[in-house]
């Protein structure tokens, strides 16, 4: 009795399945990064710090423990995701380009530490807010200087989120896997993080100018998580 082999699956197909994989699982790591910090940054920073008043942001934390708890894993979880995104976006990239791949996973890298000072900030806030300091008199005004520590490591963070981005949209534009439009825009995107980080520090009142420079990093951003989510690589993708 003679059995008839399955045709075996061309090397080329296989490796692209490999590289849809690759994309999907950078994209799903991009939208815990996104979840994570938004979560952390936008929503439970906002019910617990208090602008101009430490009395406040120290009452926060000692009536919402938990809250406060639960941002300080938020931003551990964004620094785990922004580390392993990174590293997927090297895997994903190495073969069009290793140094512009390897920018990704530096620069990723980097945001992701500066992004973990701040997560000890918030940690010590809470340390402080709970009495570790034996000192009532000093506890407001330590609690909201490490609030504020923890805002100042985001803001300068944003310099090396930007720049993560610029080799991420000439790669996304160099290798064809995604539209050219979506690398231009992760450029203009990666630009104006940049920007944004002096302008906050060069000119503190041009507020409404930096949130406009940071913008076009919504758009990228959330175009390129769903075109890795949803479709990968285009199907014209040939991986090396």
């Amino acid at each position: 009795m003679t059995t008839t082999a399955a045709p075996a699956v061309p090397q080329h197909d296989a490796a692209r399945a490999d590289l849809v994989r690759t994309a999907r699982a950078t994209g799903l790591l991009y939208l815990g990064v996104a979840i994570t910090g938004g979560l952390g940054f936008l929503f439970v920073r906002t019910q617990l710090f208090v602008d101009g008043d430490p009395a406040a942001t120290l009452a926060n934390l000692v009536e919402n423990p938990g809250l406060a708890r639960l941002g300080v894993v938020l931003e551990l979880g964004l620094v785990l995701t922004q580390v392993l995104c990174a590293l997927w976006f090297f895997r994903l990239f190495r073969s069009v380009n290793s140094f512009a791949a390897g920018a990704i996973a530096v620069f990723g890298t980097v945001n992701a530490v500066a992004l973990l000072g701040s997560a000890a900030a918030l940690a010590t806030a809470i340390d402080v807010a709970g009495g570790a300091l034996d000192s009532p008199e000093t506890e407001a005004a330590t609690t909201q200087l490490l609030y504020l520590l923890s805002g100042n490591l985001w803001g300068v963070g944003a310099l090396f989120f930007g720049l993560w981005l610029i080799p991420m949209g000439w790669l996304a534009r160099r290798s064809g896997w995604m539209p050219a439009a979506l690398g231009w825009l992760l450029i203009v995107s990666g630009v104006g993080y940049i920007l944004n980080a002096f302008v906050t520090y060069a000119a503190p009142s041009a507020g409404a100018l930096g949130d406009a420079l940071t913008f076009p990093a919504a758009l990228g951003e959330l175009w390129m998580v769903g075109y890795l989510l949803v479709i990968g690589v285009r199907r014209t993708a040939v991986p090396a």
